[in-house]
């Protein structure tokens, strides 16, 4: 009777077995995968394209995810060409190309992101001795080569870490540049000194400037004075001279007329309402008075 109930109970187990192994023969990759393949912890092969795949069902499936994984280290502080400390905080692009390096060598993305950090710090360094601080900051465009510099280290740390890790460095780059706390006061310090500096330099060049400005304001107004003066006297003169031949015509048309005028206009200059005059009998000035127009 057990013999009867355990044959009726072979079907099942034996499509429960099948499944079972069809179950640990067959796995999926997706499109944001890799799988590798391994044999008792050895590694076989890679399988890189998405879909249904089947291995051994005493073989192992691993998955790591292809896409960029971004790391972001610790600001750390170092020292350029010129000896300048800086704090910089970086950042690194990268993502797995090599799975089979990358479990023989690293295992984990916790792993790989501390040698990951290694050769980046040790890249950044050795870039920085050999720069000033300003290729990295600078108020001169053309003197900035914080791109070249970062280029150089990509492809050096991308070298290293795919031969040595399997892993691709897509993109290295700074996301802030610091100064150490200890030599922020002095540094700000040096910018005012700077900065003051410039600004005496620039109220000397305006002094200068101005001064300038007004001994040729002064140049001008003096020489326009003299040309306004030369014609002034020009025409004063001119109207002396009129004034002359005018008085010469009045003169020779009618002398004794003439006379009488003058004689007229320099009793107006000088007697007025208030003047007292003692004259002698034959001044002068007292013949128009005393003799009328037939004075000689």
């Amino acid at each position: 009777m057990n013999l009867e109930r355990y044959k009726k109970h072979l079907p099942a187990a034996g499509a429960a077995a099948l499944a079972l192994l069809l179950w640990l023969s067959l796995f999926s990759v997706r499109e944001t995968e890799f799988v590798l393949i391994t044999q008792f912890g050895r590694p076989l092969y890679t399988v890189t394209e998405a879909g249904l795949h089947a291995k051994w069902f005493f073989q192992s499936a691993a998955s790591f995810d292809r896409r960029l994984r971004i790391y972001n280290p610790r600001p750390s502080e170092f020292l350029t060409r010129d000896k300048k400390n800086l704090v910089i905080e970086s950042y690194a692009a990268w993502r797995i190309q090599d799975p089979r390096r990358f479990v023989e060598t690293v295992g984990d993305p916790v792993a790989a992101e501390m040698r990951l950090h290694d050769i980046i710090w040790s890249g950044l360094s050795a870039a920085l001795g050999t720069h000033d601080l300003e290729a990295l900051v600078s108020t001169t465009p053309g003197n900035v080569q914080a791109a070249s510099l970062l280029d150089g280290l990509t492809a050096a740390a991308g070298r290293a870490a795919l031969s040595q890790y399997g892993i691709e460095v897509v993109d290295v780059r700074i996301k802030r540049l610091n100064l150490p706390e200890q030599n922020k006061q002095s540094v700000y310090a040096r910018m005012r000194a700077e900065r003051e500096r410039i600004a005496r330099q620039y109220r000397a060049e305006g002094e200068e400037q101005a001064l300038r400005i007004r001994a040729a304001a002064d140049r001008q107004k003096e020489e326009i004075l003299s040309a306004a003066y030369k014609d002034a006297e020009k025409i004063k003169g001119e109207g002396d001279a009129e004034s002359t031949r005018v008085y010469s015509q009045a003169y020779s048309r009618n002398p004794r007329f003439y006379k009488l005028l003058r004689t007229l206009e320099s009793y107006k200059k000088i007697f007025d309402d208030k003047t007292t005059a003692i004259l002698s009998s034959d001044s002068e000035l007292l013949k128009v008075l005393m003799r009328g127009e037939n004075a000689p």
